[in-house]
């Protein structure tokens, strides 16, 4: 393959579309091409630049960050002017946006040569595609997507669901259209060896409503009340609900079983608990029910978004999102079933995740679909 200039756009430096931005661009550089970052300066805090300064030296378009709004903002004129400028110097072969702020502005940006010699690729990574149907903000992010569907070259959809999104709301394409899955590094394979009292739920992610943590704190409060068990909780995250979801936890009656701790190494947390729940409503293909598949780590998870895609021929232990008594009774089964049972299980997922979801093998979906795009081009 012919070396390419990338460009990377995106809007927070946080969660799984930054670790997919870095497990791509790291894996892209490797195979020698030229990749360059462009993204917010004002989110993801020391984490972020930390991770983004052990990238550097495989960015040889370098970093470039400055503020960035999440929702429509009027100061996104200048942060398109600065990008517009970015890619006027850079002259990349490869725009690659990253939901939906960063699949706007790759989209969107205007430059001398951009037009005919850069392929402008897109990822969603769920963003506007989570938005409910037949609300304001769903037709108005629909909207935009199709305008901006003419201005793409290659749409790299992280899960078949979102796919199914697109084509639901925006409509059928003529430009390409590839999934490429998600994928992690070998090393995340190694079993979790579980500490010493461990808690005996494990919650890793945002504290936003969409991933559903106020379900799971009604969960375990009507296990206390009809069951008479007071079951422990590690919440791993930060986010805007926060607060919110502590003086839920309060009002349900449940705050002295629950942890809210910052977000750390997520190995560190999934040792500390029996079983994993991943209660969310909404979701792509999260890496986080992915990284502790891998591990063998017992889970939880609601049948929401790309979740099945990952779960496979075991999708059937998945539950429905926003149930709390549905969400109590699968944790006390869990919890009930023998050590040896719930092991093998999580190892059989394991096995399938190993099969499909490797950071090579989506490094190179991507390539592969910079490199037809820029054919249809006839570009070399």
């Amino acid at each position: 393959m012919p070396k390419m200039r990338i460009l990377h756009v995106f809007r927070a430096p946080v969660g799984g579309l930054f670790r997919h931005v870095v497990d791509v661009a790291k894996g892209q550089s490797e195979r020698g091409h030229d990749v360059g970052i462009f993204c917010d300066a004002s989110t993801g805090g020391s984490r972020a630049a930390q991770a983004l300064e052990a990238l550097r030296p495989h960015l040889r378009l370098g970093i470039t960050r400055m503020p960035m709004w999440r929702l429509p903002h009027p100061m996104d004129a200048l942060a398109l002017l600065r990008l517009t400028n970015h890619v006027r110097s850079l002259r990349p072969d490869v725009l690659h946006g990253h939901g939906s702020k960063g699949g706007a502005y790759a989209r969107m940006v205007t430059a001398p040569g951009l037009g005919t010699k850069t392929v402008r690729a897109y990822t969603p990574h769920g963003g506007s595609f989570n938005y409910n149907p037949g609300t304001t903000s769903h037709a108005i992010y629909m909207t935009a997507e199709k305008v901006l569907t003419r201005r793409t070259d290659v749409f790299l959809f992280e899960s078949a669901y979102v796919k199914g999104r697109f084509e639901a709301f925006v409509g059928e394409t003529d430009k390409l259209v590839r999934v490429v899955h998600n994928g992690i590094a070998e090393a995340e394979f190694a079993p979790i060896e579980r500490g010493a009292d461990p808690f005996d739920l494990v919650y890793i992610g945002e504290f936003r409503i969409a991933k559903g943590v106020d379900t799971l704190i009604d969960a375990l409060a009507i296990i206390r009340r009809e069951h008479g068990m007071r079951l422990t909780l590690l919440a791993v995250g930060a986010g805007p609900s926060e607060g919110d979801l502590k003086s839920r936890a309060q009002e349900a009656g449940v705050w002295d079983s629950i942890a809210f701790v910052p977000p750390q190494n997520i190995r560190g947390a999934l040792s500390r608990g029996r079983i994993m729940v991943v209660p969310s409503k909404a979701e792509s293909l999260p890496y986080v029910v992915l990284e502790a598949a891998a591990a063998a780590q017992p889970l939880i998870c609601t049948n929401v978004g790309g979740i099945g895609e990952i779960f496979g021929p075991h999708s059937g232990e998945l539950i429905a999102p926003g149930d709390p008594a549905g969400l109590a009774a699968k944790i006390l089964a869990s919890l009930r079933e023998p050590e040896d049972r719930l092991r093998a299980k999580a190892a059989e997922l394991a096995a399938f995740v190993r099969s499909g979801f490797r950071i090579e093998r989506m490094v190179d979906g991507v390539l592969d679909g910079y490199a037809e795009a820029r054919a249809r081009r006839g570009l070399t």
